[in-house]
């Protein structure tokens, strides 16, 4: 493969960036070379709604009308409901219940139970939006692919002057997009900076209280149509004023150097030096004992790491990346369809926002890798599919390189069964 090769041959999306570009426009309002270079995971970046191309805001996204839908007419179940209050979370046993005839899953989120919580001055936390709510899906996935990164949307509701959470931080970057009514964010800067997934707020409670109580690094009331970026680490604390407030929390599950560490240590287990076992009898609670061996264990280390293979440490973590960002929803029964009625004339696009790899199998052969597969394929294949997963549009009767309709067809419906292509 080269550097010519296109964006899906090296495991980004063959995608247009255009909708990419247009989501990370609504989020900040700066360029991307500059939100990269000066704000990305160092410091928060405050955009105001007459900053961003928008002017409409976020409720073409999600809105208050659309949360009630969810929790009435959804068959809404735990976990994508939390619900907060005081900074502590509400059992869910006081908000679910079953569904009645046909539906007696005893986790199913009632409205009655939901009002009576949310009229009590408790925070709603819709989970998984970018799983569950159409417009959701759609931009998560453009937003995901303008950052390179996985996303989570949730959705919080808080009543008139209310606060769901004390001061606390996430272990990942957020956007925060304010919908409906208005909320005070109070900002203070790290008390752990960068803390990953395994280091969360709890473990500093008193730390974060004591930084929580002294000058804010920003103090502002977001209002409809702002955007709020925060790093992973930055404390936050929020407050609905005078109405209900409805943001929407953008969460990126970045990876980090750390995860580097974890592949390349689990990688590390092929070396035979750092199998070996400590001597016999050797007492592993006394420093003098365990001196020598740390430091035969650090060499070997250093050793194996100035050998260690890119390719194997990239195949580790796109196992690990690439299943945590959904491609576009497919339609089941329309593809089945047009598996069905396939000809020369169709016409198809790739799947938006597949990742894939096109690399050779041997002498005669090339593997598609997906997130969650590979496809073995001949090699005479391989400027079909790029072709078809390059896109924009391919008609069936044009793919290259193969000799005949009937092997076009063939590779075709290969693709459409695997949901690697859909119908234009």
């Amino acid at each position: 493969m080269t550097h010519n090769d296109p964006p899906g041959g090296h495991g980004r999306p063959a995608v247009p960036s255009v909708p990419a570009a247009a989501a990370l426009a609504r989020c900040v309002s700066v360029e991307p070379a500059k939100f990269a270079a000066a704000y990305w995971g160092q410091t928060p970046l405050l955009s105001r709604a007459d900053e961003l191309p928008d002017p409409a805001g976020f409720a073409d996204l999600f809105s208050p009308a659309d949360a009630d839908e969810l929790l009435s007419r959804r068959g809404l179940r735990t976990p994508f409901l939390r619900i907060a209050k005081d900074g502590e979370l509400v059992p869910a046993g006081r908000w679910t219940g079953g569904g009645g005839a046909g539906a007696e899953i005893a986790d199913q989120v009632l409205d009655e139970r939901v009002l009576e919580q949310y009229a009590g001055g408790a925070t709603l936390v819709l989970q998984g939006l970018h799983r569950t709510w159409p417009a959701l899906i759609d931009f998560a996935r453009d937003l995901g692919l303008a950052l390179g990164q996985p996303l989570q949307v949730n959705a919080y509701l808080t009543p008139p002057g209310n606060q769901g959470f004390a001061t606390h931080y996430d272990t990942h970057d957020v956007f925060v997009l304010q919908v409906d009514g208005r909320k005070h964010w109070r900002i203070h800067p790290p008390v752990l900076p960068d803390p990953l997934e395994r280091q969360p707020w709890g473990g500093r409670a008193d730390e974060i209280t004591a930084t929580a109580q002294g000058p804010a690094a920003l103090d502002v009331v977001l209002a409809p149509g702002d955007a709020l970026y925060l790093p992973r680490g930055w404390l936050h604390s929020a407050q609905a004023q005078e109405t209900s407030s409805l943001h929407l929390t953008v969460g990126i599950r970045a990876l980090t150097r750390y995860a580097l560490v974890e592949e390349l240590l689990a990688l590390a287990a092929e070396d035979r030096r750092l199998r070996a076992s400590l001597p016999f009898g050797t007492d592993v609670a006394d420093p003098d004992a365990i001196e020598p061996e740390l430091t035969e264990t650090v060499e070997a280390l250093r050793d194996w790491l100035l050998r260690a293979d890119p390719v194997a440490v990239a195949a580790r973590l796109r196992q690990r990346a690439w299943p945590a960002s959904r491609p576009a929803p497919i339609r089941p029964l329309a593809q089945a369809a047009a598996l069905a009625a396939l000809d020369a004339d169709a016409r198809l696009s790739p799947r938006a926002g597949l990742r894939w790899q096109l690399v050779p199998d041997g002498s005669d052969r090339v593997a598609l890798r997906l997130p969650d597969r590979t496809i073995t394929l001949p090699a005479q294949c391989e400027p079909a599919v790029r072709a078809l997963l390059a896109g924009p549009v391919t008609r069936v009767g044009d793919l290259p390189g193969l000799p005949d309709d009937a092997d076009r067809l063939v590779l075709a419906r290969r693709l459409l069964r695997e949901a690697a292509v859909v119908p234009a």
